[in-house]
């Protein structure tokens, strides 16, 4: 099985995490740290001086779905023109980031922020940095699964199954 590794930050790795959980093709999703400095620890990336993005390490076969509609997906369930927010989750720890593993990675994602932003599909640009991966870190154990595990607490209820609505509505084909 061919398989291949992409990092997204896109607000509460909570919210992420039940989205991209829930595609064809995605082999794995880990709820984690990536681009800061030191050892993160989810009491210190909170508070926003770390450098870390909260973040989702996804493990897909590129066979099954694709990397544009992964990015598809990516931009449909989040907001990627507000600079370091998502909602009421506001800081750099909640930006909009992909961390690309390959040169393709790279050039697919620049290539469909350019055309999201000419095609003025959001009132304002698309603010989502694009990097270079260099190292993840996994969250706590508390934190994996946290949607599956937390349905019927408030954040699950008003934050993330609104996103999962617009999932089924918007990717529909592309959910297992």
């Amino acid at each position: 099985m061919a398989k291949e590794t992409v990092v997204f930050g896109g607000g509460c790795f909570w919210c992420t995490e039940a989205v991209f959980s829930r595609l064809k093709g995605v082999i794995s999703v880990v709820p984690g740290y990536c681009g800061g400095e030191g050892e993160p620890t989810y009491l210190n990336v909170v508070q926003g001086d770390t450098g870390y993005a909260e973040s989702i390490k996804i493990e897909f076969n590129p066979e099954e779905i694709s990397f544009e509609d992964l990015l598809s997906v990516f931009f449909g369930t989040h907001d990627p023109t507000t600079l370091n927010r998502q909602g009421n989750d506001v800081g750099t720890q909640y930006r909009s980031v992909i961390f690309y593993t390959n040169q393709s990675q790279k050039e697919k994602a620049e290539q469909i922020i350019k055309e999201i932003d000419e095609a003025h599909v959001y009132k304002d640009p698309v603010v989502t940095e694009v990097v270079p991966f260099v190292k993840f870190f996994e969250a706590e154990d508390y934190h994996k699964e946290y949607y599956e595990n937390n349905t019927r607490a408030p954040y699950c209820s008003i934050v993330i199954e609104p996103k999962l609505e617009k999932l089924k509505k918007n990717f529909k084909k592309l959910m297992k």
